[in-house]
């Protein structure tokens, strides 16, 4: 089965080729046969009843400081891919929602990974609330007062904005916090939105666990660790992964949640789970598979292309 894909994502060319997730799963693509075309979420169009891009072929090879190579520039029409990959980083704003709305427009006659649609519906901090039993407390709310009594109940609490990436703007608030309150209101200044506050866990200390889904089932983990004296333990702010397995606990959260995410189009997720409480479930850009293959040899990006060929010729 040979593929005519794109790639929806940020410039491939300022990408790390040792970390990025898209790089990796280019670079398998191309070891498939399959033909590559790239371009920014920037130069997506619709016009007169056909999505367009602009961007350019593109082959890529594990070579740093010289890692693509590009054809011309051209305006393609995305009803003549087979795959397009939405895979721009977030934030999680209204352009980006655009984009999926857009890319809804070919799928599924182009097979969009992960589903547009269900990476509207399903940004990271908000599916979990599917699954209040296998989360901490969590709360989100405009209401300085809902924040102030849930400290009240729970002490030590993470405040965080509802559809940020990276790490940013991720604060630690004790109970004894005096800046509580104007925090929360610089939050709401800059922005419409809730945000998000979730029982602190002390054991993020030991780190907070990125599980990879393939299509509803995991295939792996790396433990990320905060920086001395950080609360966060993103890489983007410099976690340290580490080598880790999978508890019985957490094969119990995939289990339970495995089902949704197939039946959504799901199928490359990550999922961060803390001392066994799910915190996120990542649909839109999830990362750590270039790392799983480093420490465990699990090749994750020709699993998740199995998966898409599976379903591709299942379609006929």
């Amino acid at each position: 089965m040979s593929l005519y894909v794109a790639l929806q994502m940020d410039p491939i060319e300022q990408v790390s080729i040792d970390g990025d997730s898209t790089f990796r799963l280019g670079l398998e693509a191309e070891a498939r046969g399959h033909r590559l075309f790239q371009y920014t979420a920037d130069r997506l169009s619709y016009c007169e009843g056909r999505v367009t891009a602009r961007g350019r072929p593109v082959s890529l090879r594990r070579e740093a400081g010289d890692h693509a190579s590009f054809g011309d520039w051209a305006e393609v029409d995305l009803a003549e891919f087979d795959v397009v990959w939405l895979r721009q980083d977030p934030p999680f704003d209204m352009g980006y929602i655009t984009t999926t709305h857009l890319l809804d427009r070919v799928h599924p006659s182009t097979y969009v990974v992960n589903d547009p649609f269900w990476v509207r519906n399903s940004p990271e901090k908000l599916l979990v609330l599917d699954f209040p039993d296998l989360t901490p407390p969590t709360l989100i709310t405009r209401d300085l007062g809902q924040i102030r009594a849930f400290r009240e109940r729970h002490g030590d609490f993470i405040l965080k904005p509802l559809y940020g990436n990276g790490g940013v703007g991720i604060f630690h608030m004790r109970p004894d916090d005096p800046n509580l309150s104007s925090l929360v209101e610089t939050f709401l200044a800059n922005s419409r939105e809730p945000i998000i506050a979730q029982k602190y866990l002390p054991a993020v200390v030991r780190g907070d666990k990125r599980i990879i889904l393939v299509d509803g089932e995991p295939v792996g983990a790396i433990n990320r660790v905060p920086a001395q004296g950080e609360a966060r333990s993103n890489m983007h702010v410099g976690g340290r992964p580490e080598k880790i397995g999978l508890t019985e606990r957490e094969y119990e959260i995939c289990a339970r949640i495995g089902p949704t995410l197939r039946e959504k189009g799901l199928i490359f997720t990550g999922i961060d789970v803390i001392d066994g409480w799910l915190t996120e479930i990542n649909v839109t850009s999830p990362t750590g598979i270039q790392e799983l293959e480093r420490f465990d040899g699990i090749n994750a990006a020709a699993l998740i292309w199995d998966a898409i060929e599976r379903r591709l010729a299942e379609r006929g």
